[in-house]
């Protein structure tokens, strides 16, 4: 018997001939739930968290899944059983954390475009506190506070100019880019809030983007917050939390992100030089939490071959995993079974059903297959479920989560009937 280890995630490995995740065959899940299907591994979400936790150990610390990565109420469960808090960017999330089983008191709420109706029932929840993105949404978190007779706590989010070296889709923390408040214009804005009567000040918070695999930007980004912070509190108002966002990166395609625990070990060590090891530190990690804990699994339909092109023509989609579409992202693409008495293969462009020709998920992909293999798309746990939509009506996909060799149903999958419920 033989054990062969894919890139991303331990816990996703050949046992001979057959893909495992954890003790269970993918194979097993396609014949009994079907295709296209999500399926992730509690292990590997668990192996994730542990890496920030060993980071925080003796600590005052806080994690905080991003749930915008994926939002299923049972990927949710596994990290509120462990703790951890959430960052929203809506109230639809809000709602999604406490069915979860999620501390209200736990919550940060992020976003730049808050309605009136979403803060108040963050209010009325009593989360931990409010992100602040524009020196408009200052007025608007206040007035609402005020008419709730509550006092909301918040900390700004300041655009620090710092380049994360990512896609400019996931970029966040640049000039140009929409999110936080210029580094320039932050203490003003801060003598302006501690001025506003239903706000409390409580932070300061910073995020510069997604798929970040260097250490640099984050040292970058920690040496000018904490350079603001030595001004704001010269000013009179105390910063109780330092919040560094998320934006750790995965390997999709053999990417060598620091682990999370030797990337906090550098930013504690400059912490600490810089007489702050004793303010309480928030992280708001999602896609290095949960993206190499899952895989899309699908059904080869048809093979089309051409004269410069072959296509393998599955049954998930853009409508599934729009990542490839929408960022020409990569996700590793490997069959559920080896057939080891077949060794001819072709190079093929893996595209779905989807009538674009945008519809592909993975380009220039040497497989050997036939129609009605089941493959895998590897490190699809972040990005994929939660952007998922209906497009060219179809029903989304189930979802499954894998605990050793048990395995649960954790999101059903949309028939037409769902669809259509509630047209007229």
């Amino acid at each position: 018997m033989t054990t062969t280890h894919l890139p991303g995630s331990p816990f996703v490995h050949y046992k001979n001939d057959s893909l495992m995740m954890e003790e269970v065959a993918l194979s097993q899940l396609i014949a009994e739930y079907g295709t296209p299907l999500f399926a992730y591994s509690k292990a590997a979400m668990i192996h994730a968290l542990d890496a920030y936790e060993r980071a925080f150990k003796g600590r005052r610390a806080r994690i905080h899944y991003a749930m915008k990565a994926n939002s299923s109420l049972g990927v949710l469960r596994v990290f509120a059983q462990r703790g951890c808090g959430f960052d929203i960017v809506s109230g639809g999330e809000l709602a999604r954390v406490l069915a979860a089983g999620g501390k209200a008191d736990h919550i940060i709420f992020s976003g730049v475009g808050k309605t009136r109706t979403e803060i108040k029932a963050a209010l009325q929840a009593g989360i931990c506190c409010f992100n602040v993105e524009s020196e408009a949404e200052l007025d608007v978190l206040n007035e609402v506070a005020l008419e709730s007779q509550k006092i909301a706590p918040i900390s700004l989010r300041v655009n620090p100019n710092v380049d994360a070296k990512t896609h400019p889709y996931i970029s966040t923390g640049l000039k140009d880019n929409k999110f936080g408040i210029a580094h320039e214009r932050a203490l003003e804005t801060y003598k302006r809030a501690a001025t506003l009567k239903g706000l409390m000040i409580k932070g300061i918070d910073c995020h510069i983007g997604s798929q970040i695999t260097e250490i640099s930007p984050y040292e970058d980004a920690v040496s000018r917050v904490l350079d603001l912070v030595d001004e704001i509190e010269k000013s009179g108002i105390r910063i109780e939390h330092l919040d560094f966002g998320g934006g750790l990166g995965i390997d999709y395609a053999g990417e060598t992100p620091p682990p999370a625990d030797k990337l906090w070990s550098k930013l504690f060590e400059l912490l600490d030089s810089r007489g702050y090891a004793d303010r309480m530190i928030f992280v708001e990690p999602g896609r290095s939490l949960i993206g190499n804990a899952g895989v899309c699994l699908t059904k080869i339909e048809y093979l089309k071959t051409g004269e410069h092109k072959n296509f393998c023509i599955v049954d998930a989609a853009m409508n599934d995993l729009p990542r490839p579409a929408m960022y020409e992202a990569f996700h590793g693409i490997v069959p559920v079974q080896i057939d080891s008495n077949n060794t001819s293969g072709l190079v093929y462009d893996v595209v779905g059903p989807v009538c674009e020709s945008g519809d592909w998920l993975g380009r220039d992909r040497s497989l050997s297959v036939q129609v009605g293999d089941g493959l895998a798309i590897l490190s699809a746990g972040a990005y994929c479920m939660s952007m998922s939509s209906n497009y060219n009506s179809r029903g989304r996909a189930a979802e499954v989560l894998v605990d050793l060799n048990k395995t649960s149903l954790i999101r059903r999958r949309e028939t037409i009937e769902d669809l259509i419920r509630q047209e007229t």
